[in-house]
């Protein structure tokens, strides 16, 4: 009889037992531990971290809800020896399973990747890194190098044009000739047939309607007026006059803020002095926008042959093509400048 009752003792203990621990190993597997009752959010796992590295990161900033069960999955899974670097996105109320194999899986998530500007190259390198696990004295090297350069098929005046501003999805452990293939893959995917084909007809390489483009860019922010600016200097170019670009002696001499330019300007030494020297830069003024390279591409065919500021200072330009027409021009916006008191 007392046997009878042992076992049966036994076995109710047991019972209890095994359903608490099957509940528990429910809570672990299934149970939302991540997140709970909060949005999703990105997780980011950087190079060389440890376990005990991780455990802290989830605490701290309030990712995980009962740690020790994450913990004893994490380390079932094996997910504690073989932590993957990389930006995660995290769904709220997640479970450990899913959330472990995510992270165990290194399915990252990408991030977005933009930038609309720069005047010098070296200007792109924080604004390549701002959402990537590199610095960005991690890629300056690279956008300086004239051999690195040359393997992606430019000279370091013209590595600029590869950079075409957008917004790209990419890794965020991506590394520096990571970011630098994706732009050159996107570069060759910009430059298609059909783009290619329009630049032939003008006479220029991609990297020349580059050159002309940013030259554009920097004369207008108006791009209802950006075609026919781009047409002027084209005209210019086939006639073989000199562009007498003011933007580009701007960039040689790196004085961006002039708002004017005088006579002893014209004379500063430099192949970027398009006052002195006939034909296109050396290359591009700065990264263009993709409105003034279509822009180049899709010139507005006229004679004219000059242009320049109005002078009610509205950002548009007056036309002409003749020079006796654009001295007129060009007078009526110096007298607008002097009553301004702008001298620079």
């Amino acid at each position: 009889m007392k046997k009878k009752q042992f076992i049966a003792a036994f076995l109710i203990v047991f019972s209890v037992m095994l359903s608490s621990f099957v509940f528990y190993g429910y809570q672990i597997l299934f149970t939302p531990n991540i997140l709970v009752d909060q949005d999703e959010q990105f997780f980011a796992i950087e190079n060389g971290t440890t376990f005990k590295e991780l455990q802290n990161q989830l605490y701290d900033q309030h990712v995980v809800n009962d740690l020790v069960s994450f913990s004893l999955l994490a380390k079932v899974k094996g997910f504690d020896k073989n932590i993957k670097p990389g930006m995660y996105l995290l769904k709220g109320d997640m479970s450990n399973m899913a959330a472990i194999n995510l992270l165990r899986s290194g399915s990252q998530t990408p991030v977005k990747l933009t930038f609309n500007n720069a005047r010098l190259i070296e200007e792109l390198a924080p604004k390549l890194t701002m959402t990537l696990q590199i610095d960005s004295a991690d890629i300056a090297p690279y956008l300086l190098s004239d051999s690195v350069a040359r393997s992606y098929g430019f000279t370091r005046e013209t590595f600029i044009s590869m950079f075409l501003p957008n917004t790209y999805e990419v890794y965020w452990t991506a590394s520096p000739k990571d970011i630098l293939d994706r732009m050159k893959m996107e570069y060759d995917r910009f430059w298609d047939e059909t783009r290619r084909a329009k630049a032939e007809k003008l006479g220029l390489a991609p990297v020349e309607v580059i050159t002309v483009a940013s030259i554009v860019d920097a004369e207008t922010n108006k791009m209802d007026e950006a075609a026919r600016i781009a047409g002027v200097y084209l005209n210019r170019l086939e006639k073989g006059y000199k562009l007498q670009a003011d933007p580009t002696l701007k960039f040689a001499m790196k004085k961006f803020e002039l708002r004017r330019i005088i006579n002893k300007d014209k004379e500063y030494e430099s192949p970027y002095n398009t006052y002195k020297y006939r034909g296109l830069p050396p290359g591009p003024i700065n990264m263009p926008s993709i409105a003034a390279i279509e822009a180049v591409l899709n010139a507005e065919e006229h004679r004219y042959l000059y242009f320049c500021a109005k002078d009610d200072f509205s950002g548009y330009h007056v036309f002409a093509k003749t020079l006796t027409e654009h001295n007129r021009n060009a007078a009526k916006f110096q007298r607008a400048l002097n009553k301004e008191r702008i001298y620079r």
